[in-house]
């Protein structure tokens, strides 16, 4: 008796790259792809009249993006489960995929042809799979989130650490926010205290390494 096949979509704006996914796949004899689009918009559409089980997904595209994508396919085709791939697998995305669209997957574009069919074919069994590097980056994300809460920045301290980066002066930002230069640097102060930074560059490092700016 023949193993059911595993009916996958890939969309992702370089055609080289779906052609590419493609020949990598072609040797699995369970995996039948039944769609490809350069155009996450086309994708939609197709995935009207397609039945797909897994759709790769690229996450930079034109036009509306894989996260966008995911949201709306969960919303449309709650049956098809999301694997999304990517150059980077930056912790704020992934998370928000994840929150959003509950994606069963994410990997980078560096991975062999052997751990994206492992991928595939764990996804279809009802699992999940992420690459190492995107837990990693996944681990590191929820980390520093957690040490935002405990922070505790105010909306007002992470306004003006943005102006600060922006090389605002003390009276540019109180004219910005409508404040007193005073304000201004009783929210430098403590801006400093609950970051653990003692200037300027050290404070954008902070502020860049927790994705404030």
């Amino acid at each position: 008796m023949d193993t059911p096949k595993i009916n996958i979509a890939i969309v992702d704006d370089h055609q080289i790259v779906i052609d590419g996914i493609v020949a990598l796949l072609t040797g699995y004899h369970s995996i039948n792809i039944v769609a490809t689009s350069t155009s996450g918009l086309v994708m939609l559409e197709i995935l009207q009249s397609k039945k797909v089980q897994i759709l790769l997904t690229d996450i930079m595209m034109p036009a509306i993006s894989g996260q966008d994508l995911a949201k709306q396919v969960k919303a449309n085709f709650p049956e098809i489960k999301i694997l999304a791939l990517s150059m980077s697998g930056q912790g704020h995305i992934v998370s928000k995929m994840i929150e959003d669209a509950d994606i069963a997957g994410y990997v980078l574009k560096n991975i062999g042809k052997d751990e994206l069919f492992h991928a595939i074919e764990n996804i279809a069994n009802g699992g999940v799979y992420f690459s190492q590097e995107v837990l990693n980056e996944l681990q590191h994300f929820t980390s520093l989130k957690k040490e935002n809460e405990t922070i505790n920045l105010t909306v007002r301290e992470i306004e003006i650490i943005k102006l600060i980066e922006k090389e605002f002066s003390n009276k540019e930002i109180a004219n910005e926010l409508f404040i007193s230069e005073r304000t201004v640097e009783t929210h430098r102060k403590n801006i400093f205290r609950k970051t653990g930074t003692s200037g300027i560059v050290g404070l954008l490092k902070y502020a860049y390494e927790h994705k404030l700016i």
